[in-house]
């Protein structure tokens, strides 16, 4: 879906800790401020606000409407919500400022995994008759994918533990033992709690705001089949639909920002949206060094406009969602004049 109207990112602010001590208001509250604050702007100048979290993680129905203390009781705020990672609200974000009749939005994600056995708690997203009463771990379902991409020949266990050594910035080696076999612990993410923000605003008013915008040139996001059996797991097709639409395929990008939360994941994606080998990868370490669940997409975002921003040409910036790959989206930045 091409963008009709030029929406850039213009600000961006995260926070990643290994456990909050506080609620998600203490989380949330000083990200907010250094993203609104890095382009003066106050919650009075936002047209439209909207938020990416769980409920499953705060452990009790709308949770997520305790965080919108930190926008202020007063006055009354255009607001949404997406029970998904932060980048799919940035979408709905997108999609209401094409409307015209606002400048600006202000989107905000957060999530605490800490608060319990997550990767047991992620099993409940699969599907209820088949694969959930099985009750596989996020962590297994992870080796479930390493295993598809290692037998198809995509990747080796030498590759992996280079990308998990590159993102993580310490020494990774294919003696390290199992998490569950054929997935070593360097391979997968590490869990953390975290908030993010970014602010996006439109045309001139981008412009005024920013001296250097990521204008979004595109943006789409796809869906495979809920059953683990239906999809070929050594390859992520709703990527490549979502890179195609949003323009992305052939883009140039000088930097990837890629929702890895394994390694062999990483490879995947690479493929699916035909990146060249001058393109830098996860310069931010991605997922793998950081990844605070419902967060770590819009902080991709966020990464690779801020890419564009500090000089970079071209960006893309990547979210995904469910089990190995389920769900994709794939935003293009650019520098303009």
């Amino acid at each position: 879906m091409s963008a009709r109207r030029e929406i850039a990112i213009v600000s961006f602010a995260e926070a990643i800790v290994e456990r909050s001590p506080g609620d998600d208001c203490e989380l949330l509250f000083p990200v907010l401020q250094r993203a609104l604050g890095g382009v003066g702007l106050g919650q009075r100048d936002i047209g439209f606000t909207v938020s990416g979290s769980s409920d499953f993680l705060g452990g009790r129905p709308f949770a997520f409407v305790m965080a919108t203390d930190v926008l202020g009781a007063w006055p009354p705020i255009r607001e949404s919500h997406v029970e998904m990672d932060g980048a799919f609200a940035l979408y709905e974000a997108w999609v209401r400022l094409q409307h015209g009749d606002l400048d600006t939005a202000l989107v905000y994600a957060f999530g605490r995994p800490s608060q319990g056995p997550i990767h047991d708690v992620l099993s409940l997203q699969l599907d209820p008759y088949y694969a959930a009463p099985l009750r596989p771990d996020a962590l297994s379902l992870g080796a479930l994918g390493a295993r598809a991409a290692l037998d198809a020949g995509l990747t080796t266990e030498a590759e992996l533990a280079g990308i998990a050594s590159a993102r993580r910035g310490v020494p990774a080696s294919t003696d390290e033992p199992y998490l569950r076999e054929p997935l070593r612990a360097h391979a997968a993410s590490t869990m953390r709690d975290g908030a993010a923000v970014i602010v996006l605003a439109a045309g001139d008013r981008a412009r005024a705001l920013c001296p250097r915008p990521a204008w979004i040139s595109g943006i789409d996001h796809r869906i495979e089949a809920h059953s683990l059996g239906a999809r070929d797991l050594a390859r992520s097709t709703s990527t490549e639909q979502a890179a195609r639409a949003a323009g992305a395929l052939g883009f140039g990008a000088d930097t990837a920002e890629l929702h890895a939360r394994f390694a062999h994941e990483e490879v995947l994606l690479r493929r699916a949206l035909e990146l060249p080998a001058s393109t830098r990868i996860n310069p931010s370490g991605g997922a793998l060094a950081n990844d605070p669940l419902m967060v770590t997409g819009l902080c991709r975002l966020g990464h690779a406009a801020r890419a564009v921003m500090d000089g970079a040409s071209r960006a893309i910036g990547h979210a995904t969602s469910g089990p190995c790959l389920q769900q994709n989206l794939v935003c293009a930045l650019e520098a303009r004049p």
